[in-house]
């Protein structure tokens, strides 16, 4: 116990140290360090989808044959939630990002998309200022493709026009009706040939029933039949019926009664019945 407390200790007089034994040391130190996933990505051995921001217990060591502008590069190593298998990526200090190296696939983002499009953009813009044919062709295949857009714009403005103009009702009913085409048109006839009768009716003035012309009516048959009826001589009028309906050869006809005497014809002279 006391051997451990001392501050110095004992050196034989022939002691060489570099005669001692050298450890081995790895040039490349690993630390165990706290981070989060810096970008979206799914494994490849399991499938697993790791979000941005998940917290891992990581391996942290150097990359040494690889720098930026004297600036050092650093490795990570992660293990996947789901199948444990190792994944690493290294940052990339040219673009202030990470690369993924191997283990998994790192998902489809947005805003790198946009800007490695605006460099190839950028790219190919200096090579047609540098080849002038060039960018005559591209300016010949632009200008096609802005006729075809226009073409294509004409022909959907008229295909609208044409689809304002039709009634939806009436579409509506076509397809959800389960009638075949030959009953629809007899409808659409019987309809046309129902408001044409309507309108010819309309165009009808109707007498007014009264009942002094229905009165009329009713007499001037009844005379017509006596006087066929009557004997050529004979004074003495003949016994009219007393009831309300007569049936006069399939004719019924009926009769009111009048108020004054003598014969029931009103305002008619009847050579029949010697009326004057």
């Amino acid at each position: 116990m006391a051997d451990r407390k001392v501050l110095n200790k004992y050196y034989p007089p022939d002691f060489d140290p570099t005669k001692l034994p050298r450890l081995r040391v790895n040039p490349v130190k690993t630390f165990v360090v706290r981070i989060m996933a810096p970008f979206n990505m799914r494994c490849n051995t399991c499938g697993e989808y790791i979000y941005k921001g998940k917290k891992f217990n990581s391996k942290k060591e150097d990359v040494l044959d690889m720098d930026y502008l004297g600036l050092k590069i650093f490795r990570f190593f992660i293990k996947c939630t789901r199948c444990l298998a190792e994944i690493s990526f290294r940052t990339d200090p040219e673009n202030t990002d990470y690369v993924c190296e191997q283990g998994a696939t790192r998902n489809f983002q947005a805003h790198d998309f946009a800007e490695q499009e605006e460099k190839r953009l950028a790219k190919q813009e200096a090579e047609d200022e540098a080849n002038p044919m060039k960018a005559l062709e591209k300016r010949t295949k632009e200008s096609k493709n802005e006729m075809d857009i226009m073409d294509a714009l004409e022909e959907l403005k008229d295909l609208n026009a044409r689809r304002a103009n039709t009634d939806i009702d009436t579409m509506l009913e076509t397809v959800t009706s389960k009638k075949t085409p030959e009953e629809l048109a007899d409808e659409e006839d019987a309809k046309v040939a129902r408001e044409m009768f309507e309108q010819k009716r309309k165009k009808i003035k109707r007498i007014e029933n009264d009942a002094e012309a229905t009165e009329s009516d009713d007499l001037d048959v009844i005379s017509n039949f006596s006087l066929k009826n009557a004997p050529e001589k004979s004074n003495i009028a003949p016994t009219l019926p007393t009831k309300k309906s007569t049936k006069l050869s399939g004719l019924v006809v009926k009769k009111k009664k009048t108020k004054e005497r003598g014969c029931f014809i009103k305002r008619i002279k009847c050579k029949a019945h010697h009326c004057e």
